[in-house]
């Protein structure tokens, strides 16, 4: 994939204090067509999809919503709370439109780890393949988010 005039205007949007004060890129000085392909190569090499990372980060955030603001038991192996705040943010891909600043903690019984996610990274993974530049403080490795989530292998 070729990094288009397109793909400049949204990773200039992703810069640090243009949408949100530490951006979305970290200290990745790689191009952002080069980010999206490392990532997905990742997640392919790993039996899975973008979408279906996204869908079971979805599915842990509608059940969590259940426990207002504290941990609830998921299908016995998983604990989730979500927790908002006011406020909206835009996606710098454009889209749907705005996305709630709502974080949600999975933490998997059985391993004894935990990820953290925003509605936002949903949108990010599941429409774009991205999961933040390598040294953001808010990225999310696909191959934890599959493990911590337990996200099933994709049948070819």
């Amino acid at each position: 994939m070729k990094q288009t005039v397109e793909f400049d205007k949204i990773q200039q949007q992703m810069q640090k204090g243009v949408i949100t004060l530490n951006g979305f890129l970290g200290d990745d000085k790689r191009k952002l067509v080069d980010i999206l392909e490392s990532d997905n190569l990742t997640v392919k090499n790993l039996r899975r999809t973008h979408e279906a990372i996204a869908d079971r980060m979805e599915y842990f955030r509608k059940r969590g919503t259940e426990g207002l603001g504290e941990f609830i038991t998921v299908d016995e192996n998983f604990e989730v709370k979500v927790e908002t705040v006011r406020g909206m943010l835009p996606s710098p891909f454009g889209g749907k439109g705005m996305y709630g600043k709502a974080n949600t903690t999975v933490r998997n019984k059985k391993l004894d780890k935990s990820v953290v996610f925003t509605d936002l990274h949903i949108h990010f993974i599941g429409d774009h393949g991205f999961y933040e530049g390598k040294g953001s403080p808010f990225r999310l490795e696909p191959e934890e988010l599959i493990t911590v989530l337990e996200v099933p292998v994709v049948e070819e």
